[in-house]
């Protein structure tokens, strides 16, 4: 009878790596084997599946920005105007990330009407500026 450790494994080829785990950046892949022995011919101790890391190209990262923020006092002290709103960019994009949208908007304002007498005009449109 010849003993059971004397007997060697059977194994089926490797297969093929798997796909890597991410669709971009690091991850891992496996590949396996199958055992083709019986298993009453003894314990086998060859290893049946195997993984490795793999490397993607990088992630793309989306533009990120902040809130914005309250809007501006009109720009005029009367009549037609304008303020403004910002937001600030926190995450620059890259890697083919979405590009980052308008940071300044405007809109129109208009305060009580300016009177209209000799040389007021000219002199609060000064002021305001």
């Amino acid at each position: 009878i010849v003993s059971s450790d004397t007997i060697p494994c059977l194994l089926s080829p490797w297969s093929e790596w798997s796909d890597c785990s991410v669709t971009c950046g690091k991850g891992m892949r496996t590949r396996q084997r199958m055992l083709k022995s019986a298993a009453e011919l003894g314990d086998c101790n060859e290893e049946l599946e195997q993984a490795e890391k793999c490397m993607l190209p990088e992630c793309p990262i989306d533009c990120e920005l902040t809130e914005w923020s309250q809007w501006s006092e009109c720009n005029t002290s009367c009549g037609k105007g304008h303020m403004i709103r910002t937001r600030m960019i926190k995450i620059e994009p890259q890697f083919g990330g979405t590009a980052c949208p308008e940071t300044v908007q405007r809109t129109k304002c208009r305060v009580r009407k300016c009177l209209r007498g000799p040389g007021m005009e000219k002199r609060r449109w000064k002021e305001a500026r």
